[in-house]
């Protein structure tokens, strides 16, 4: 089983700790704001495929490469001046940027897919640190296995990856709760890769431009979190329900009851008045804990398609979309 080291009770082991273990190729859980990652080395190739072996991630979908600041990011990856106008306003948070790599960049192929770009971006808290403290730059998704909820707590962690990986930085609940934003500057234009915990509007505003959603059914996959079928409980999802059928877990947003409701396997608000960062923050958590009472489907009230709503509901549109 993993070793959980509390950050809050002794940062300074944390810290030589998961240097010495990404030192030796190893992936190991880290927290970030927005989720718990998977992180190694991404200049190493064995650790990368660590990766993907621990996740069962599908190698065609590429890592975000985490940095410890912009300075860092620069020896790896070319700015034009939206994206960097846009990182120094929000890093370190939960934006990420699509940029072209640099040339004779040390981040390793497998991270990228073998594409010739990089998702970048710098998190809040103890992982800038750690990043800092090893000197080179993690590639880390979330920290579960490939397809399945995120996972926004060390307990979270344990549960799922705890058996295949030896080492989790545990600093409690993460506080934004749903992945990073993605977005890419591509012939002076801004698009929209993922929705995050970063709103549209936020971006928008400082970079004069309107963010573009991608009209495309299937997008080539040029980030993480793209593909139709992600985020997925092991219960069917059910979206925008108007009442409860017997027996599902419901999800609910907002003040409203709705119809049925009484005779749900368990009940769970994401924000009882309708509070959109404390929807997201609650999400994945609430996903697993449903998901663990038995019920055959999770069904979610319906939640505005506004700021981290977008993000959101762009998670359960992919939990809710059909498996392979």
């Amino acid at each position: 089983m993993a070793r959980i080291i509390d950050i809050k009770a002794d940062k300074r082991t944390a810290l030589e700790a998961g240097c010495a273990a990404l030192a030796e190729g190893l992936a190991i859980a880290i927290p970030t704001e927005t989720v718990y990652g998977l992180a190694a080395d991404a200049t190493n190739p064995a650790a990368i495929t660590r990766i993907y072996e621990t996740k069962g991630r599908p190698r065609f979908n590429p890592l975000i490469c985490h940095m410890a600041d912009l300075a860092m990011a620069e020896n790896y990856a070319e700015f034009d001046p939206i994206s960097r106008a846009l990182a120094e306003a929000f890093w370190p948070g939960p934006l990420t940027l699509v940029l072209p790599l640099k040339s004779g960049t040390a981040i390793h192929a497998l991270a990228t897919a073998g594409l010739d770009s990089v998702g970048i971006r710098t998190p809040k808290g103890f992982t800038g640190e750690l990043i800092r403290a090893f000197g080179r730059p993690l590639a880390a998704p979330s920290a579960n296995t490939s397809g399945k909820v995120s996972a926004t707590s060390a307990d979270h962690v344990e549960a799922d990856l705890g058996g295949k990986i030896p080492l989790i930085l545990d600093a409690g609940a993460s506080a934004v709760g749903v992945e990073s934003t993605i977005v890419k500057v591509e012939n002076g234009e801004l698009r929209l890769l993922r929705p995050g915990g970063l709103p549209a509007k936020d971006i928008e505003r400082v970079a004069g431009k309107r963010l573009l959603r991608s009209k495309k059914a299937a997008a080539p996959i040029e980030a993480p979190g793209m593909l139709a079928s992600h985020y997925a409980p092991g219960a069917a999802v059910r979206l925008d329900v108007t009442d409860l059928r017997p027996g599902e877990a419901l999800i609910a947003f907002g003040p409203e009851k709705l119809p049925g409701a009484e005779h749900a396997a368990i009940t769970l608000n994401l924000s009882p008045r309708g509070d959109l960062a404390e929807a997201a923050a609650n999400l994945f958590d609430y996903m697993k804990k449903a998901d663990a009472s038995g019920a055959a489907t999770i069904a979610f009230s319906p939640i505005p398609d506004e700021g981290l709503g977008e993000a959101i509901n762009d998670r359960l549109r992919r939990a809710a979309a059909p498996r392979e």
